[in-house]
């Protein structure tokens, strides 16, 4: 009898170990391209010129020696300017928290969370518009997480409370939304807070889920194409290859490929356009080539990533191993 419970028992945990197994190999994917090697970092805690207070989101206008660092110091209430290298430039500011960044045709517009709306700048920093406002209406935000800019000037916005990403015309028209206002969900095309909005070259307009801890992918007509992060992306997270421990930014490169600053797992992933998962960098700590809280991600003309490095207060740069 005790030799039979012991065959039993073998058997039992020789299944759950096939199960496992099983498991990982089906929900955790291998990397396809070695991880980023650091570059270098830059700021520390404060309010002067290079320093900062939660920086949150990053974007990157220009290329070559031309090419300007935006980053938006949150509890500063301001954006700061710099190059590629770290130098300060210059910073303007009268924000309530902004957030996530981006850049189109010379352009720069910032999701100001505690105002709930978006203001456009010019390079410079002169403010050239606002749009929206407070509200659950069509073209109202409650905290917008960040904005993404067609080729057309159609604006879509993380409208974080509001559990919505808003499609709207230049002039903040209301065209259409994903998402049912202020109802959290987690099938296709639901939200659990959405933190940012990045759009990749063919129009695919990708969206950081970010309690889902997942990211969801439309199509240039609206529809749903694909979701990742996680076993079946419905809100699993962990520390794994292509799981999320909330996604708070977001940043397409030249040829599509996501990346994705993953908060509480301390790192940024980088994935191909139909999500799979490609590479991962970064790990908690202070010191070089460390980040603690991922938040905000940006990607150079040259390839070069930048990080916001919520954390630390500081920004970090990566380049892809091999590159110069």
């Amino acid at each position: 009898m005790r030799r039979k419970l012991l065959k039993v028992f073998g058997g039992l945990l020789l299944f759950l170990a096939v199960l496992l197994v099983g498991g990982w190999l089906a929900f955790v994917p291998w990397s396809k391209e070695p991880p980023y090697a650091f570059v270098m970092a830059w700021g520390e805690k404060g309010d002067g010129p290079g320093q900062f207070n939660d920086p949150t989101g990053i974007a990157i206008a220009g290329s070559g020696a031309g090419a300007e660092v935006f980053v938006a110091d949150a509890r500063n209430g301001r954006i700061q300017v710099f190059d590629l290298d770290g130098n300060f430039r210059r910073q303007f500011g009268g924000l309530g928290r902004p957030m996530n960044l981006s850049v189109a045709k010379g352009e720069l517009y910032v999701a100001d969370y505690w105002n709930d709306r978006i203001h456009v700048f010019g390079l410079d920093g002169a403010l050239l518009r606002t749009v929206g406002g407070a509200g659950t209406g069509a073209g109202e935000f409650k905290a917008p997480g960040g904005a993404a800019v067609a080729a057309n000037g159609d604006l879509y916005v993380a409208d974080f409370y509001n559990q919505r990403v808003q499609h709207l015309r230049p002039d903040g028209t209301f065209v259409r939304q994903w998402g049912t206002t202020e109802k959290v969900g987690i099938g296709a095309g639901a939200f659990n807070y959405p933190t940012d909005v990045a759009l990749g070259p063919d129009g695919t307009l990708y969206v950081a889920d970010g309690y889902n801890d997942r990211i969801q992918a439309f199509g240039a007509d609206g529809r749903f194409l694909v979701k990742w992060g996680g076993p079946l992306a419905i809100n699993f997270w962990g520390p794994f290859r292509g799981w999320f421990a909330t996604v708070t930014g977001l940043a397409v490169d030249r040829a599509g490929n996501v990346f994705a600053a993953d908060f509480y797992n301390h790192r940024v992933q980088k994935f191909s356009p139909d999500g799979t998962f490609l590479t991962a960098f970064g790990d908690k700590g202070e010191g070089p080539g460390r980040l603690t809280y991922a938040m905000g991600v940006a990607v150079a003309a040259d390839g070069s990533v930048f990080v916001t490095d919520f954390g630390n207060n500081r920004v970090t740069k990566w380049r892809p191993k091999g590159g110069d």
